[in-house]
């Protein structure tokens, strides 16, 4: 396994881009039960607050670096350069590994307009990849047969890799309660799944180097997202000066 650090309340992982997607497609490919949780500020407030979500983070195969926030946080705890490993950016490139492998792919989450749109995108750039089958269950809580028979299509479709968007926390707690039923790897990529269909687009690449991708999706939705970046964000620098001044003074 690899190294851990953890960031107010989360067990990130320390490794590569490189290294976690190698892990995920050979985990894949062996159609091992795990599960793989992209840790942002938003999701470190959630757990910080939620023991039961933050158990549901803690226990999942990979918890990345999603945010830029994290990952500079790993250094400026403990000196580790932590690369960031975001979603938006390991979708398309597990797709790109996918169809070097003419791997099975499962889309579950979104709506079906959404899920339309991306099976025709990875039908165009992902030729070799087998979408083998795609599930956009309701917003209501699902019924227990109803969750059965997803995870029975999932199964018998055969599929390496499960890509997930139900959003943040709704996914990381599917992906927990059902992993050890399901032969493949969950990766919770949540709103790349419209970005890689081509129906929303994504910061400029300055605003990702700068870590100020909140920022152009804020503008995008100021009414639905005010309340996550700026009071979540405030709260996450706070609870990170504190871990620093206490470490300083330890």
């Amino acid at each position: 396994m690899f190294e851990k650090f953890r960031i107010i309340s989360l067990n990130i992982d320390h490794v590569s881009f490189a290294e976690s997607l190698e892990r995920v497609m050979r985990w894949g490919l062996a159609h091992r039960p795990a599960y793989v949780c992209f840790a942002n500020v938003h999701m470190t407030i959630e757990a910080h607050q939620d023991a039961f979500f933050r158990e549901n983070i803690n226990q999942a195969s990979l918890v990345l670096a999603d945010g830029k926030p994290v990952a500079v946080a790993g250094r400026l705890l403990y000196g580790k350069k932590q690369e960031r490993i975001a979603g938006m950016d390991f979708m398309p490139a597990v797709l790109a590994r996918a169809n070097d492998q003419k791997a099975r792919v499962f889309l579950y989450g979104s709506t079906q307009h959404v899920l339309d749109a991306l099976q025709q995108k990875i039908k165009t750039d992902y030729k070799d990849v087998q979408v083998v089958g795609a599930i956009a269950p309701p917003f209501r809580a699902l019924a227990a047969d109803e969750l059965s028979a997803h995870i029975q299509q999932i199964n018998q479709s055969g599929a390496h890799l499960v890509l997930v968007s139900l959003g943040c926390p709704k996914q990381e707690k599917w992906m927990s309660a059902h992993s050890e039923k399901i032969n493949a790897v969950l990766l919770g990529v949540g709103g790349a799944f419209a970005v890689t269909a081509g129906l929303q687009k994504r910061s400029p690449l300055w605003m990702q180097r700068l870590g100020l991708e909140w920022m152009h999706r804020l503008l995008q939705e100021p009414s639905r997202l005010f309340k996550r970046y700026f009071i979540t964000n405030t709260k996450f620098i706070v609870l990170l000066l504190k871990e620093i001044i206490k470490r300083r003074f330890a």
